[in-house]
């Protein structure tokens, strides 16, 4: 994305952390938003990654979607 600063939401964070530090899960679904940084932080720019609960992995592909 560009960005030196990567930033994690809290859902990804505890869907990661579910099943404790021995069993993490092998896959996990994100999405990546790049965002202006407020007034007065450091750099423009950071990269806001967000977990997407999905029901299967099959089939899933890429998928650029513009921010409206």
């Amino acid at each position: 994305m560009g960005t030196k600063d990567v930033r994690l939401t809290v859902a990804l964070n505890q869907f990661l952390w579910s099943r404790g530090v021995k069993n993490v899960p092998n896959r996990v679904r994100v999405r990546l938003q790049r965002q202006r940084a407020e007034e007065g932080e450091e750099g423009q720019l950071y990269t806001l990654v967000d977990v997407v609960n999905v029901q299967s992995f099959k089939g899933l592909t890429t998928k650029a979607v513009d921010a409206e």
